[in-house]
């Protein structure tokens, strides 16, 4: 059975007064298109054999499926365009803060340095090492039990022998230890909110020499 269609444009009457006034969501056009293409075709059909009733029901719930998806895709993209905006307008209040995001950097200038740790779980004890820019390790810190979850700490500069470190650039690790079980740890850097941007990865902190960094990634805020 062929489908007569209507191979002329449909005159716009309201043409002159732009084309915000004459646009119709892409939902609406569907609908407008499919029910066009059912009428035609009912007035088409072979009075031999007609449309049954499960026919047009079925082309009647292809309408509503359509309509509906067309609807739920709109309301994401209208939630994920408020999501972003709230996250911009959010990070953007980071900016000048000082946080700890995931990095083994420890950068050392005058009094000490600043830089955190991240344990999975409770853990009964916890060294951090701190190795020079050679990777030769300079001083050990016990921290006894510690909770899970992210830790601030600082270092004062002071080598294993009592010397003071040069300024400049250092790295950390760290090892957690529950009963004989090793913990999950992650290395925290301190660094400063310069700016937020919007990419294609969502909205990005530039936390100066640490680079790029995520939302997700501040684990605390100062």
């Amino acid at each position: 059975m062929s489908i007569i269609q209507d191979t002329q444009p449909a005159a716009n009457p309201f043409a002159t007064y732009g084309a915000t006034n004459t646009a119709k969501s892409a939902a609406d056009d569907i609908q407008d298109r499919f029910l066009k293409l059912l009428v035609t075709q009912m007035k088409n059909q072979d009075p031999l054999n007609p449309l049954d009733n499960a026919q047009v029901t079925t082309q009647l719930a292809q309408i509503s499926t359509v309509n509906g998806i067309e609807k739920l895709n709109a309301n994401i993209q209208a939630m994920a365009s408020s999501f972003n905006a709230g996250q911009s307008l959010q990070a953007a209040t980071l900016i000048g803060k000082d946080v700890l995001v995931p990095g083994s950097g420890l950068r050392l200038a005058g009094a000490g340095g600043v830089f955190g740790v991240e344990l999975a779980q409770a853990a009964d004890e916890v060294k951090v090492t701190i190795h020079d820019a050679s990777g030769r390790e300079i001083q050990v810190m016990d921290l006894g039990p510690k909770p899970a979850g992210p830790l601030a700490l600082a270092w004062d500069g002071k080598t294993a022998d009592g010397a003071q470190a040069a300024d400049g650039a250092y790295s950390v690790s760290v090892r957690a230890l529950r009963g004989d079980q090793k913990i999950d740890t992650q290395t925290l850097a301190f660094g400063s909110v310069q700016g937020v941007s919007q990419g294609n990865q969502g909205v990005q902190l530039n936390v100066g020499t640490l680079g790029m960094v995520g939302l997700a990634d501040i684990k605390q805020i100062f």
